[in-house]
């Protein structure tokens, strides 16, 4: 079988629940932001948020891109770590009925999990363990099945750890070795602080197409305007998806600037926006739609997530809806 995509990233089941400002104030959670930490801290919010409802979700960056391609009606793998618990069970089984392939084997250890915190604004704030997906690594990347995908997509996190971060860069050496076209998603401007030289590296060499936010982009280059930020990063880049929330997006492609307009939308969640409009970019352009109609596309399916909980989109798109979007 051939693949629109092959990611790679991190398992995490999401947690979701909702709460307010002053909830994330009081218990010290800096908003916006995405926070590793441990069990316990993760169960403490929780009970102190026992009234609330609780909506369970497998994610994880790059799931989330991959699972919405596969929604698309487009072809992909995932290669992650789960653990051999309910969790990890869950997260695979939902990824095998969506017909997402997976070549990895559950690990010794905890399926990773994020209680995601939803304020009135839909900002989400992310408290997560990585449990057993810290230990992705070389040996979990399939060579045969880069082989016969046209895109590897690389979830930024990974690089913040030495194994996953091995994984990536094995995944990136052998789509480059066999013509496959390489993705890289920031995730989280955080993440430039610890790995800005590893990026760089990667957008100055084997990355053909780099997504990212204003803030990731201009934190990056140091330029104050966004739209100066993606100038500066095509100059190395072939091609540039960088999204500018309520605002829209730009596309940087063949030297040219593709400006895609935003949706108006009344937001519930922002969980997985980013990761959604990822995924409308790589199915339309591993699938025949020209950068634009498929930054249409990203556009679109973003907004249809953040209408709702959750990082998924609500149910498949058939190829009329598809047309219709673009």
């Amino acid at each position: 079988m051939s693949y629109d995509v092959y990611g790679v990233g991190n398992a995490i089941m999401d947690l979701q629940v909702q709460c307010d400002d002053a909830f994330l104030e009081n218990n010290g959670i800096e908003k916006g932001v995405m926070t590793l930490t441990e069990p316990d801290r993760q169960q403490m919010i929780l009970d102190a948020l026992c009234n609330h409802q609780i909506n369970y979700c497998s994610g994880g960056s790059a799931a989330n891109t991959i699972v919405g391609i596969a929604d698309m009606g487009g072809t992909a793998a995932y290669a992650s770590k789960t653990g051999d618990d309910g969790f990890g069970h869950q997260y695979l089984g939902e990824l095998k009925e969506l017909g997402i392939d997976s070549h990895v084997q559950a690990g010794d250890g905890d399926t990773g999990t994020c209680v995601v915190l939803i304020t009135p604004d839909a900002q989400r704030t992310m408290l997560t363990h990585l449990g057993v997906s810290v230990t992705l690594s070389e040996s979990d990347i399939d060579a045969d099945a880069i082989a016969k995908a046209k895109y590897v997509y690389i979830e930024g996190y990974l690089f913040a750890g030495p194994s996953t971060k091995a994984a990536a860069l094995k995944a990136i050496e052998l789509a480059k070795a066999q013509g496959v076209k390489v993705a890289l998603t920031i995730s989280d401007p955080f993440l430039i602080d610890i790995c800005r030289d590893d990026f760089l590296a990667l957008i100055e060499g084997p990355v053909d197409l780099l997504f990212c936010n204003e803030v990731e982009a201009t934190t990056l280059t140091g330029e104050d305007n966004p739209i100066d930020a993606a100038h500066a990063v095509h100059k190395h880049c072939e091609n540039v998806a960088l999204t500018l929330g309520k605002k829209g997006s730009i596309i940087m492609h063949a030297g040219e600037a593709l400006p895609i307009e935003g949706v108006e939308v009344d937001a519930i969640d922002t969980t997985g926006a980013g990761d959604m409009y990822a995924a409308g970019v790589l199915y339309g352009i591993t699938n025949g739609l020209t950068w634009q109609h498929a930054g249409h596309l990203g556009s679109h399916a973003a907004a249809k997530v953040v209408a709702q909980l959750g990082a998924r989109l609500p149910k498949p798109l058939s190829k009329e809806e598809i047309e219709a979007l673009i």
